[in-house]
């Protein structure tokens, strides 16, 4: 067969990916929950860090196998460098024109936020390797 076997080790790329992109679309459905229910600190706060696993499972659909650390590494990154970045101006320019820059990009620099996307990359991890382990063939555990 010259296809893509989902039950085999070559179509275990292709599964990370639905699993990641699956699980992207419940992060988002999560904060916009905790936005709308909740509210104030806990709200603003548990968003800082779903941030981060948002980031964390895009991370994983752009590479499958990648290793957890080092996934959890570059989304905790990424979402420092948007933090920092925002002590240019730049990002409230663009957020005051458009909000999906609004919702990628932020508007003010939070030092607050800092740690809290520490905690959005260690859940990200948490989750990922519990799934690995999950789906490990028992020999691989």
């Amino acid at each position: 067969m010259d296809g893509i076997r989902i039950g085999t080790a070559a179509g275990r790329p292709l599964r990370t990916r639905a699993a990641a992109a699956g699980a992207a679309l419940l992060t988002v459905a999560a904060g916009l929950a905790v936005r709308s229910v909740v509210g104030g600190e806990f709200a603003a706060r548990s968003g800082t860090a779903l941030y981060t696993v948002l980031v964390y499972t895009l991370v994983v659909v752009a590479a499958p196998r990648a290793r957890p650390v080092m996934v959890a590494g570059v989304a905790l990154g990424v979402s420092w460098a948007v933090e920092f970045l925002q002590l240019s101006g730049v990002p409230a320019e663009l957020s005051a024109r458009s909000w999906p820059a609004r919702m990628v990009l932020g508007s003010t620099f939070d030092p607050a936020d800092l740690p809290w996307y520490a905690v959005g990359a260690a859940l990200g991890w948490l989750a990922h390797v519990a799934v690995r382990a999950i789906g490990a063939p028992a020999r691989d555990r």
